[in-house]
């Protein structure tokens, strides 16, 4: 429902203001009666010298000059209130300015408040500091929609042309289609499931109870073992007790998607290491593994939704959807931790997870 209009902050300061002023004026004229007119008698004064005026005299004179005194006091105050508090309000219009643009679908504009920190000033700051936090959320969701549209499609699009093909073929082989249809299609069913993992991460909806790192470690390498074995990985596991607070569903799902990441884009031959610590206020996983050199900037853009190493390899069980480092991401900064990606001096990657304890 639309409100009505009331009157606006300015003219309220500026009536507080002239307000103020001209009760000082009457409270100064009640102390000028109160303490110096009620000593002048009010009758008739008679001296040798003349003439004395007294109290209804001086009252006389001296009411009408405080009247216009008054009246000059309320036009004081209210031109100069209306000048101070337009000045004052001046970091508050700029501040609505940014909101009004903010809720018109602009979040470029910045309101940048020069001057020394005040109320306004951080009001300005937190302003500035939500507005670059939600454009770049919003960058990122559509950048992130973009590509999973574009993930989707793909299966969608190979699957269409499949059965085009088999339609138009008159010596199809059923079996093979099935096949490679079920193949296309677990393949679109672990990128969706991947992605509503991904945002129940993101959304940070889960029950906090203590969870030992080091055990989850163990149980993901048992878990990978196979793989590891069938591309010729070892798993070295070096961890001491590691408790923190936190869903074991998730931080599970966390340590094996960078154990797989790293037995899957590792060398033939080459190893994984997992190790865990506990710290004054935190826990520790680290996970290393071989592989190719890989460059700073590449390395920074990794835990990206839909992101690739350039020559990262793949094989039959790996899917591939490049959301491995971006669900333990959203993980990790849901329960309020940091994931840090390094190369690995000699090739490979260190990815180092710190959990608050």
């Amino acid at each position: 429902m639309r409100r009505r209009r009331g009157i606006s902050a300015r003219w309220r300061l500026t009536l507080s203001y002239a307000g103020f002023l001209v009760v000082a004026g009457v409270l100064l004229l009640a102390v000028v009666n109160l303490f110096l007119l009620r000593y002048v008698p009010d009758e008739n004064i008679r001296t040798i010298a003349g003439f004395v005026p007294n109290r209804g005299d001086l009252m006389r004179a001296f009411m009408p000059r405080a009247i216009w005194a008054l009246i000059f006091l309320l036009a004081l105050g209210l031109v100069g209130g209306w000048f101070l508090a337009g000045r004052m309000l001046a970091p508050l219009n700029r501040i609505n300015e940014a909101a009004r643009l903010a809720s018109e679908g602009s979040l470029s504009h910045r309101i940048r408040l020069n001057g020394p920190r005040d109320e306004f000033r951080d009001l300005a700051d937190v302003f500035d500091t939500m507005l670059e936090r939600l454009e770049r959320h919003i960058d990122e969701q559509r950048r992130f929609a973009a590509n999973a549209s574009h993930e989707l499609r793909t299966p969608l699009a190979v699957s269409q042309a499949m059965l085009e093909v088999a339609r138009d073929d008159p010596d199809r082989d059923v079996d093979v289609l099935v096949d490679r249809l079920q193949s296309v299609n677990s393949r679109a069913i672990a990128l969706t499931e991947a992605l509503l993992l991904l945002s129940r991460a993101d959304r940070g909806e889960f029950e906090r109870e203590p969870v030992d790192l080091s055990l989850l470690a163990e149980e993901a390498a048992e878990t990978l073992h196979p793989l590891a074995e069938r591309r010729g990985v070892s798993i070295a596991l070096d961890g001491a007790m590691s408790v923190v607070p936190g869903s074991p569903a998730l931080l599970q799902q966390l340590v094996v998607n960078l154990v797989h990441n790293a037995i899957v884009h590792n060398l033939p031959g080459g190893e994984v290491t997992v190790s865990t610590e506990a710290v004054a206020d935190a826990g520790i996983l680290t996970v290393q593994n071989t592989g190719d050199v890989l460059a700073p900037d590449l390395v920074a853009t990794l835990a990206e939704p839909f992101q690739r190493g350039a020559g990262r390899s793949r094989g039959a069980d790996h899917v591939g959807n490049g959301l491995g480092l971006a669900i333990g991401e959203a993980i990790v900064r849901a329960h309020g931790g940091v994931l840090e990606l390094t190369p690995r001096d000699g090739g490979g990657l260190i990815v180092a997870v710190r959990l608050p304890g």
